[in-house]
């Protein structure tokens, strides 16, 4: 184990993210059109370190509109590319593909930009991550959707709380 990653995981960034480790429940919010709510559903989930705390796993649950929804997300930081990294798969935004995103740090925990598209889509959309502790007992995950033109709106929003 490095010097400068025995550091992160003693104080630094994988330090801040390992104290994301439990059970957390709460609500997720989704949008598809700007200020009109599509769905509210309760959310369960765990965070986990993996691989001696270079990274953190955070599986979930919810539903949309009555029907199951599952995911994974993988987060880290690399000191290589000096930034936060997310992998992320689910069962309904996704289909059955996997979204990375990257993106150096920002006022956030984790702000982190990826994007996605395909068959019928001319030009990908972005989507940017957001992760914020208020507490050490709050989590707050936010996604928002960018159009090719550059205009940003709330995709999800998870509000979730620990369980003791």
């Amino acid at each position: 184990m490095s010097d400068k990653f025995k550091n992160s995981l003693e104080s630094g960034i994988h330090h801040k993210l390992g104290l994301l480790e439990g059970t957390w429940e709460g609500t997720t919010k989704t949008w598809f059109e700007p200020d009109k709510l599509e769905d509210e559903s309760p959310m369960q989930g765990t965070i986990k370190a993996i691989l001696d705390g270079r990274f953190i796993l955070h599986e979930y649950k919810s539903s949309f509109k009555g029907a199951p929804t599952s995911g994974i997300a993988i987060i880290g930081y690399s000191f290589a590319t000096d930034s936060f990294q997310i992998a992320w798969v689910d069962s309904f935004h996704m289909g059955t593909g996997i979204l990375f995103s990257e993106a150096n740090s920002s006022d956030k925990l984790v702000s982190v930009l990826g994007s996605y598209g395909g068959a019928g889509m001319p030009e990908p959309w972005g989507w940017r991550t957001e992760i914020e502790t208020p507490s050490a007992d709050s989590l707050i995950i936010t996604a928002y959707n960018i159009s090719p033109e550059g205009e940003s709106v709330k995709a999800t929003e998870t509000i979730y709380t620990r369980i003791k």
